[in-house]
C-alpha cells in the first residue's frame, strides 16, 4: 500500500494536467472559445489548489483512495461554470455586454446553481460525523470543493469574463 501510495504521488501532477486538459477541451469544443474555458477553468483551478491546502491542513494525504474525491469534486465544480458560462455564451451572442449578460444569466440559473451546491455541500458535510477517519475527512473536502467552485462561478468567472471576453455594446 505505501508504494501505491508513493506512486501516486509521484504521478499526482501528471494526472492532474491530463484531467484539466481534458476538462479544459471539452471546454473548447462546447464554447468554440480558448477564453471562455479559460473563464470556466481558472477557478475551477484556483479551487482545486486550494483544495490541496486543506488536505495539508486536516493533515489528509493523496493516495489512492483520495484520489477519486479530488476527480469527483473537480467534475462536480466545473459544471457550475459550464452551467452559467452557457447562458452568458447565449446572451452575449444575443448582443449583450459581458455585465449584463452575466447578470441574465444570474437571475436565470444563479439560484438552481447556488441551491445545487449548498445541497450537495450539506449532504456531505454531515460525513464529517462519521466514526470512520476517511469518510469524515472526505465529507469535509468534498463539501469545501463543492461549495468553493459555486463561489469560484459566481464571483471569480465573471470577473475573468468581463477581462478576457471583448465587451459587446449593449443594444
Amino acid at each position: 500500500m505505501a508504494a501505491t501510495n508513493e506512486a501516486v504521488k509521484a504521478s499526482q501532477l501528471r494526472m492532474a494536467v491530463i484531467l484539466y486538459a481534458a476538462v479544459t477541451l471539452f471546454c473548447v469544443v462546447t464554447f468554440l472559445s480558448w477564453r471562455a474555458a479559460l473563464c470556466v477553468m481558472l477557478p475551477l483551478a484556483l479551487v482545486s489548489i486550494f483544495a490541496d491546502a486543506v488536505m495539508v491542513m486536516l493533515n489528509i494525504g493523496l493516495k489512492v483512495s483520495t484520489l477519486p474525491v479530488l476527480a469527483l469534486g473537480v467534475g462536480v465544480g466545473v459544471d457550475y461554470g459550464i452551467y452559467l458560462f452557457a447562458r452568458t455564451q447565449v446572451h452575449l451572442n444575443a448582443g449583450l455586454g459581458v455585465v449584463d449578460a452575466y447578470y441574465r444569466s444570474l437571475r436565470e440559473v444563479g439560484t438552481a446553481v447556488m441551491f445545487t451546491a449548498v445541497t450537495m455541500s450539506l449532504g456531505v458535510a454531515t460525513w464529517y460525523f462519521s466514526d470512520l477517519k476517511f469518510q469524515s475527512d472526505m465529507g469535509v473536502l468534498l463539501a469545501y470543493m463543492f461549495f468553493v467552485n459555486m463561489l469560484g462561478a459566481v464571483f471569480v468567472m465573471p470577473a475573468l469574463a468581463t477581462w478576457l471576453l471583448k465587451t459587446r455594446q449593449p443594444r
